[in-house]
């Protein structure tokens, strides 16, 4: 791993815990053990810093969910129950415990900055379109008794998760997020 992709690791850990606004460049000097030469060799500044940190969540979402679920030759069913069993792992690991690391960003600050919200929104747009297109085979297979509007279900879907990771954050009980997953596959016949 380069210099620059460790400091980016490391802020990613940083922004989660405290958030983007609440956390410094002294911060982020201090977890990744750097000078502030070391610092702006790789970063102009903070903001430039969290754009990094934005694209190394959206590479990682690329990798791990869009091209390793939703792109991979699973069934549909597969596809759907892997991404539920990947985000129930994250959030009951103690890393996960702070919410979902794009929903808090999403949070924090698309009010704030457009450049940010621009770039949160693409991840979660990608979320809802490889959740409808997956919804989309269930239907062609004739897995649903009724037509249904996929898009729909599918932001319902994200809401739902997004919601139930608030929650379990908020109440500090995992059961929060499990029950919300659990619904999601009896409601879409995952199960």
């Amino acid at each position: 791993m380069s210099k620059k992709q460790e400091i980016i690791t490391t802020s990613r850990r940083v922004i989660y815990s405290k958030g983007y606004q609440a956390t410094s460049i002294n911060d982020i000097l201090a977890a990744a053990n750097i000078g502030k030469g070391q610092f702006y060799h790789y970063f102009s500044s903070k903001y430039d810093l969290g754009l990094a940190v934005v694209e190394d969540l959206v590479k990682e979402w690329d990798e791990e969910v869009f091209s390793g679920i939703f792109q991979s030759k699973l069934s549909p069913v597969a596809k759907l129950n892997k991404m539920l069993e990947r985000t129930l792992l994250f959030h009951t690991q103690e890393e996960g415990q702070s919410g979902c690391p794009i929903g808090n960003l999403a949070i924090e600050m698309s009010e704030h900055d457009e450049t940010f919200r621009l770039k949160i929104q693409c991840i979660f747009d990608r979320w809802i379109s490889s959740i409808e297109e997956t919804l989309n085979e269930l239907i062609m297979q004739g897995h649903f008794p009724s037509p249904m509007d996929s898009k729909k279900h599918a932001q319902s879907i994200i809401a739902m998760i997004e919601g139930g990771i608030l929650l379990m954050k908020n109440q500090k009980d995992a059961s929060f997020l499990t029950n919300i997953l659990d619904l999601i596959r009896a409601q879409y016949r995952l199960s």
